[in-house]
């Protein structure tokens, strides 16, 4: 997943969207993905035990990901690609950005946060009561 999202952060600089890319780099690599790896830390009912998939889990999931893998190679090689990007424009509208998000979007943006907050009160309260057994 860290690599997932710093891809796509590497796409949107690619894309001359460094806003963007910082905000991805920020909030999902730097916040998101640490709140999930502690929830999972903390949630966890035994961390030293093994999972020890069947002969049929492996074969599926690699069949599994061949074909994925060969869709996605395909989807590459077929698509064209635009050889330049405009970037005489005038570049990235920040401001413009910023009062949407304070301005018309200032609700969704607040219940975004409210909702991680309360995502990790929970994971704290559930690992906090798995401590007691």
């Amino acid at each position: 997943m860290l690599f997932t999202l710093t891809g796509v952060a590497g796409l949107y600089f690619l894309l001359d969207s460094e806003f963007l890319a910082a905000v991805q780099l920020v909030i999902y690599v730097g916040g998101t993905l640490i709140l999930i790896v502690f929830g999972v830390m903390l949630t966890s009912r035994s961390p030293f035990s093994r999972f020890e998939p069947s002969k049929g889990e492996v074969g599926v999931a690699v069949s599994l990901g061949v074909v994925l893998m060969t869709a996605l190679s395909l989807a590459i090689v077929k698509t064209t690609f635009a050889s330049s990007v405009d970037t005489q424009s005038g570049g990235y509208p920040i401001g413009l950005l910023g009062q949407s998000l304070l301005g018309d979007y200032l609700v969704p943006f607040e219940l975004a946060s409210v909702l991680l907050l309360v995502v990790m009160i929970g994971a704290a309260y559930l690992a906090k009561g798995r401590r007691r057994e």
